[in-house]
């Protein structure tokens, strides 16, 4: 197909287009004249890819190349490639230097090592969870922490577990990366919903107008 039907399908401008070539995000199209070239699935797929990382991982350019040389790099462990598109959606984290970041990170060290998890303390993850755990201390709720932080990394690991085996269904490492970007972003939008939702449900039950209390002795009511 002609650049211009590449657009069409993708609809991403032709002079973007010619941008991601010059940028080396796009493999060049194959001449078929001076000045005339062809593109193929291929290139569309690429395309879908590039405005994945961008539009919904708001990646930048210069990340979305490191990712896609990790994706061309069929040297590259799948895991590698994987943790190249996640680290580029989350960014360098930074942790103010107080007293409270620097327990966040001795506990978020504490839970990696207690569950085994296989990644550094230092990680963009990590340093993300750590700075969130440092907030809530900040305000006065770090018993909050205490108190759901296991619950919730139960919670996060069968997350992953579903995650990753939806990305595992995507044949080409292509899609698995572009999996693992919109999963990433717009999956944390759908179980953020979904807790909102359960919140609502749960609240309900509990507090509502037509809850029935719990007995003194934590029985519960029973109709007779």
């Amino acid at each position: 197909m002609r650049i211009g039907e590449l657009s069409r399908r993708t609809g991403v401008p032709v002079a973007t287009i010619k941008y991601y070539v010059r940028e080396g995000l796009l493999p060049a199209g194959r001449l078929t004249s001076p000045n005339q070239a062809a593109y193929d699935d291929t290139h569309e797929h690429r395309l879908r890819l590039i405005r994945a990382l961008l539009d919904v991982g708001g990646l930048s350019v210069s990340s979305i190349r490191d990712v896609l040389e990790a994706v061309d790099d069929r040297t590259q462990p799948v895991h590698e490639v994987l943790g190249w598109a996640a680290k580029g959606i989350l960014g360098p984290a930074g942790v103010a230097a107080d007293p409270a970041a620097a327990a966040a990170r001795d506990r978020v060290a504490g839970l990696i090592e207690r569950r085994g998890w296989q990644v550094a303390p230092e990680s963009p993850p990590a340093e993300a969870l750590a700075e969130a755990l440092a907030a809530l201390d900040r305000v006065g709720h770090g018993v909050f922490v205490d108190a759901v932080l296991e619950d919730y990394a139960d919670a996060a690991e069968d997350v992953a577990r579903v995650d990753l085996e939806y990305v595992g269904r995507h044949g080409s490492v292509e899609d698995m990366v572009e999996s693992v970007v919109v999963g990433t972003v717009l999956g944390e939008a759908v179980l953020a919903a979904l807790r909102r939702l359960a919140h609502v449900h749960a609240s309900a039950r509990r507090y509502g107008a037509a809850a029935v209390p719990p007995a003194a002795d934590g029985s519960g009511a029973h109709s007779s």
